[in-house]
């Protein structure tokens, strides 16, 4: 019995959902969504701005965008922050990991991101510092409304949760080449190769969050220092470039899972050749169609065969 295609995709997109909606994946999960909320709303908005060379979409859309730009923005460091939480507790704290980390926690984590990320982003709409910016083509933070905003976003949403990541990461790091380093077994935690991979995956999404980030919020402690002077001394082309470097990371997450992540890469094989196989069977099913109405014999001309068949 031939195997129906739109089987084989249902069992490969249930598989990709079974397989990365593990409790280890719940936190990078988070993090997808934190780089899809950009492409569902503002994106579109953006490209809409540059077609029309201005922005005519109206205020009330202009701070949804933004908004949903910075909740996808501080979504995505505090899901960072989360992950190199979760990777420091499960390598370096393993035998409390179990306890920490269960199912209702783990929920009870990533729902705890999310509110502490909708917390702070919501004196946006309070403090007039989502405007449209020709220079971008967006509407975005502005840098130069309130220094003392400006300088509290940097501080509390990028600086405070980089330093939290980078003290996870290198005691991680630590505890790896002291396992390597070691000869004689012991009672010590080990490293299992998965676990090393699944640590540097990502260790690298960190290290580009951070170099794609940092120089716009540079220039935004810059310009929050002196505004009036600071603003007029800033080139374009370096805001401009550090602006969409910085959201250019919501695309670079899935390709470093793809690269770095061997289930990532399977799910990903899965999803096209299923996508692919159910399509090639909708197309040969709607032949089929085409070619049973074209060889089925009129009624009309049947019962006319029929008549003369009875008249003879």
């Amino acid at each position: 019995m031939k195997e129906n295609p739109c089987s084989t995709c249902k069992t490969g997109i249930n598989l990709c959902f079974i397989n990365l909606s593990l409790l280890g994946n719940i936190f990078v999960v988070s993090l997808a969504v934190a780089d899809l909320v950009v492409a569902v709303y503002p994106y579109p908005l953006v490209l809409i701005s540059i077609f029309n060379n201005g922005w005519n979409l109206g205020y009330l859309h202009c701070q949804i965008s933004g908004f949903l730009m910075g909740l996808s923005v501080i979504g995505s460091i505090f899901n960072i922050t989360g992950i190199a939480i979760n990777r420091y507790c499960y390598i370096c704290h393993s035998l409390k990991y179990d306890k920490l980390y269960s199912n209702k926690n783990s929920l009870c984590y990533v729902f705890l991101i999310w509110m502490l990320t909708l917390v702070a982003v919501m004196p946006n709409l309070h403090t007039g510092t989502l405007q449209y910016d020709p220079r971008v083509y967006s509407c975005t933070f502005s840098q130069s409304v309130s220094s003392a905003y400006t300088i509290a976003v940097v501080v509390f949403h990028f600086i405070i949760p980089m330093l939290i990541v980078i003290f996870c990461y290198l005691r991680i790091w630590i505890l790896v080449l002291q396992v390597r380093r070691r000869v004689k077994p012991d009672n010590k935690p080990k490293l299992k190769p998965q676990d090393f991979r699944n640590f540097i995956t990502m260790f690298v999404v960190f290290v580009l969050f951070a170099i794609c980030w940092a120089p716009l919020n540079f220039i935004g402690l810059a310009v929050a220092s002196d505004p009036v002077s600071m603003v007029p001394r800033i080139p374009e082309w370096l805001f401009v470039a550090s602006y969409y470097m910085a959201y250019f990371n919501s695309c670079l997450n899935a390709i470093i899972y793809g690269l770095l992540n061997q289930n990532f890469r399977e799910e990903y094989r899965r999803i096209i050749i299923s996508m692919c196989t159910a399509r090639m069977f909708f197309v040969d099913s709607s032949n089929d169609v085409v070619d049973r109405i074209k060889c089925k014999p009129s009624p009309l001309v049947t019962n006319n065969n029929l008549m003369k068949v009875d008249s003879v």
